[in-house]
């Protein structure tokens, strides 16, 4: 198997479509908003009715292939050299996978999700009863569990792969190598890396958005700033200047110490809320929960509700499905980076299930205080929650102790999360535009951090939230497939690793 090529040359047509392309569409949106909503929604419903279930397939196809992975014979295969060692403790490891893969939307969500589902389940439940309860926290268990990170880990896990042990371009296109050879390095390929700088823009985008909505909700219920469009907008210019000055400092400087920081400030945001709210009812629903999630996995994954349900499962679990898969390309190359050296086992089950079981007790802790108050305070947040989710967690905050200092400490953890989500993912952009240069020249970094805060800003202006979940789902579509390709050439890649490379490699050591 060819190992590497030069990447030299003066064109770059990634970088040149894929500007061309994003451009475009953030200028249509910018002079037709209403077009672009009209144009988005006509076809986010024509995905949703004719393919919205193979969302939920290749979800679970690609737990499976993930959990495989990790207890296959492959799982001793290091992502580097034989006698490399990881680059990251395992505190720095985690707090980046943690910033960049869930960071600002689990803020959002924490308290939003379960309370919102509470309030408007599927119709076959009772709004605001027991059995509604139980079913929030079990699908917000669900869509933020293991499913997303299995989705996060065939793109890293590939791109580590090809990348660190066989000295190919940090590139999505280059995990192809097996399937379609030289093919990689010219149109094929190339427009592999453009469907993934596509899709990582309007995925960002979205959680862009998202952070920009809450922080103003915060700012509403700390300072009594007036919510709207402006605000927003403002927040979203303020943020961008903060994150690009982030992303001129590097993994190890800039990103690295945001991320240690904010999971620092989370975990304690979360214990404060544990201890002065109601903690054993908090341990029992997140033991319950989670019992439920693990026995019904398997049937959760695969539910489409094709009889009762389908419109809620369309407006959530699919978005989340389609959201995470428009996330990989970002968070698969930015995981990638940042986990050299360790072997392949330690990385899926790193991975998998440490950063997966904080946001189990992160909704344990949030949403079930917001929980308590609804079904055993006589509160009303569930209702607030469903009319304005940026709103939700404030809230909550507002009936505990110390209101004003948690809600202010909430607003900086959103905004750190905001910069470090939208630095990783400006360097993960520019380095998918600069043919997988893990130094790419700033002027880059600088183009895409405004570009996908142009984007986030024109989506909001022009369909709001509904906008950003439509793009989302839009984008991820043509990645989906990318993705189960690229599940089948790291497969073939591996086994020729067995068969060809590692007995000589055994023998060379005796």
């Amino acid at each position: 198997m060819s190992e590497s090529r030069s990447t030299t040359g003066r064109r770059n047509p990634v970088f040149i479509i894929s500007l061309i392309l994003v451009i475009t569409l953030v200028a249509i949106g910018f002079v037709w908003p209403e077009r672009l909503d009209r144009w988005t929604r006509f076809a986010h419903g024509a995905v949703i009715e004719h393919v919205g279930f193979s969302y939920l397939l290749a979800a679970f196809a690609f737990l499976v292939f993930c959990v495989y992975m990790a207890f296959s014979r492959y799982g001793t295969i290091r992502l580097g050299n034989d006698e490399e060692k990881p680059q990251y403790g395992y505190f720095a490891w985690f707090s980046m996978l943690f910033a960049a893969g869930m960071g600002i939307g689990l803020i959002f969500w924490g308290v939003a999700e379960p309370l919102t589902h509470l309030a408007a389940p599927p119709e076959y439940l009772e709004a605001g009863g027991g059995e509604a309860a139980a079913f929030a926290m079990r699908q917000s268990f669900f869509h933020w569990g293991i499913h997303p990170w299995a989705i996060y880990l065939v793109m890293s896990l590939s791109i580590a792969y090809f990348s660190f042990r066989r000295g190919m371009p940090p590139l999505i296109s280059s995990c192809f190598y097996p399937l379609i050879g030289d093919r990689i390095y010219r149109w094929p390929g190339k427009a592999i890396d453009i469907l993934a700088v596509f899709a990582t823009v309007f995925g960002v985008a979205t959680s862009l958005g998202l952070g920009a909505l809450q922080i103003g909700g915060g700012l509403n219920a700390v300072f009594g700033v007036a919510e709207g469009i402006g605000l927003t907008l403002t927040i979203i210019a303020v943020v961008t200047v903060l994150y690009l000055i982030s992303s001129m400092t590097g993994l190890d400087k800039g990103i690295q110490i945001l991320s240690k920081t904010n999971v620092l400030v989370a975990l304690a945001l979360m214990t404060f809320v544990l201890v002065v709210g109601p903690t054993s009812y908090i341990f029992s629903i997140f033991t319950d929960t989670l019992g439920q999630y693990g026995t019904q996995l398997v049937s959760l994954s695969l539910a489409s509700s094709p009889f009762e349900g389908a419109a809620w499962t369309q407006d959530w679990t699919i978005f989340y499905w389609a959201w995470w898969i428009s996330w990989s390309p970002f968070v698969g190359l930015f995981v990638a980076s940042i986990s050299r050296g360790r072997t392949i086992r330690e990385f899926i089950l790193g991975a998998l299930l440490v950063p997966a079981g904080l946001t189990f007790l992160w909704f344990s802790v949030f949403g079930g205080a917001g929980m308590h108050l609804q079904l055993h305070r006589g509160a009303s947040v569930a209702q607030s929650a469903l009319a304005d989710a940026s709103g939700a967690l404030f809230e909550v905050l507002a009936a505990y102790p110390l209101a004003s200092v948690t809600s202010l400490l909430s607003i900086v953890l959103l905004s750190v999360f905001f910069i470090t989500s939208a630095d990783s993912a400006t360097f993960v952009i520019a380095m998918m535009t600069s043919r997988g240069s893990f130094s790419p020249p700033a002027v880059k970094k600088i183009g895409w951090g405004l570009i996908q805060s142009s984007a986030a800003a024109v989506l909001l202006v022009s369909g709001g939230l509904e906008a950003l979940q439509r793009m989302a789902i839009l984008a991820a579509l043509p990645f989906m497939f990318v993705m189960l390709f690229m599940m089948r050439g790291l497969l073939k890649a591996l086994r020729y690793e067995f068969r060809y490379e590692r007995p000589s490699r055994l023998k060379n050591r005796i």
